[in-house]
């Protein structure tokens, strides 16, 4: 008897079901065989099993949705949000996607199939449709009697968007400010007016940064006549950010989002191995500086084993940088213009950290080796090469951005080159300077 049929027969394993929440229920899924989850459905009520489909992971609900008819999807579908039910429905195949749709009722199918017109890293492909809208002229008491019809159906209660009789949105009111207001007052009259949107098109990370930047707890989307097309919540916004930057750094090291530890071989063979060739012709670029200097390393074999160490520096201190310079070009912090400043703060920074880690170094190296001249070598090869990275770690991603390509998609590549290629030449350079010393 395996674990899983151990698990499911003991008694007490139901009794911890009913504790968890529905989130760490969701979490455990994953770990389901079919059997498991086909009791999961049969046990569960429409509400409780939509909460829990809501939460689990895509693969998950697809793998509940293969279970289910479609009576009870769409039953499911009715406690879900319009956004939550696109993404699944985005998974799914083309022909269950449409299957599903068909039975949706009208009003519900148009709106559905609006959401799924949009890229999904846009605003329009995040937002949801359930908030509640109001028109300015309302009085508080009708505007509380409407709320409270409202909110069974909706995502968000504590922010309410007030609109015109032209259905434009001119601004939004607390649910606390209308619960304490005058009731004869108009709903107006504690509107503010002065509001944050995004438009359908606009990408998602740039729509995460503006509710970063405001705090919002909610941020509107617009057509170009101002009109509401739908709202973004910080929930969803939580999950982008968490998604750009794990896609920031799986990019900068040489990896694809689209892998995760359930992808095949096959797949991961692909997604990697471009990168991998990318990498050796870099490599390959640092070799022929090398072999350019192998009357000098054979004259001084020490050479060979320190110079490592002076682009090995070289490259963390970059890395450093472009790391840094990358996440603020993300945070729209930095732009190509700054660059004269970075450069002459870069450049400080690196001169003493060059020249303290190049002092150390060079003193361990001349009792090592017993020659002061090869210490001096690495003082100044590490101060050199320390300044390059720092150069290279800021130019190369705004380069990158400016030229509209992912900065933290290929800076990496570049810097590896630049600190490796130029490292090994000042080192060997200077070392075929100080060539009568060292013999």
């Amino acid at each position: 008897m395996d674990s899983n049929e151990n698990r499911k027969n003991d008694a007490s394993y139901a009794e911890e079901l009913d504790e968890l929440s529905t989130v760490d229920l969701a979490l455990e899924l994953s770990d389901y065989e079919e059997e498991e989850l086909k009791e999961l459905c049969e046990t569960h009520e429409d509400e409780e099993l939509a909460g829990i489909l809501e939460q689990s992971e895509l693969k998950t609900q697809i793998r509940i949705i293969k279970i289910l008819d479609n009576k009870r999807i769409l039953r499911l579908f009715s406690y879900m949000s319009k956004d939550d039910i696109v993404d699944i429905l985005g998974e799914v195949t083309a022909g269950k996607a449409k299957e599903l749709i068909n039975l949706m009722k009208e009003g519900d199918k148009k709106i559905i199939n609006q959401l799924m017109g949009y890229r999904d890293d846009c605003a329009g492909g995040i937002m949801t449709t359930e908030y509640i809208k109001l028109d300015s002229s309302l009085l508080i008491k009708d505007a509380i009697a409407k709320i409270k019809e409202i909110v069974p159906k909706t995502e968000l209660i504590d922010t309410i968007f007030v609109v015109n009789r032209s259905k434009k949105l001119i601004g939004t009111a607390k649910l606390r400010d209308i619960l304490i207001a005058p009731e004869e007052d108009k709903l107006e009259s504690i509107t503010n007016e002065h509001y944050i949107y995004v438009e359908p098109e606009t990408d998602q990370e740039e729509v995460s940064l503006l509710v970063s930047k405001y705090d919002l707890t909610a941020i509107p989307v617009l057509n170009k006549n101002k009109a509401m097309l739908g709202i973004i919540t910080i929930d969803d916004i939580v999950d982008v950010m968490v998604e750009e930057h794990t896609e920031d750094i799986l990019k900068i090291g040489g990896a694809s989002k689209e892998e995760t530890i359930d992808s095949t071989i096959l797949e991961s063979i692909k997604l990697r191995l471009p990168w991998l060739f990318v990498n050796l012709i870099t490599a390959f670029l640092a070799s022929m500086t090398v072999k350019s200097f192998e009357s000098t390393i054979a004259q001084v074999v020490a050479l060979s084993s320190i110079m490592s160490i002076v682009t090995g520096m070289g490259g963390n201190a970059g890395t450093q940088t472009v790391s840094i310079i990358i996440r603020n070009i993300a945070m729209k912090k930095v732009e190509f213009k700054d660059a004269g400043y970075l450069l002459g703060k870069q450049l400080l920074v690196n001169l003493v950290n060059g020249a303290t880690i190049g002092a150390i170094t060079g003193l361990i190296i001349s009792v090592i080796y017993n020659n002061f001249y090869l210490g001096i070598i690495v003082f100044l090869a590490m101060i050199a090469n320390l300044i390059i990275s720092g150069i290279c770690g800021i130019l190369i991603p705004l380069v990158l951005a400016k030229a509209k390509l992912d900065p933290a998609l290929s800076s990496t590549i570049f810097l590896t080159t630049a600190t490796d290629v130029l490292g090994f030449f000042v080192f060997l350079s200077l070392a075929n300077v100080f060539l009568p010393y060292l013999i």
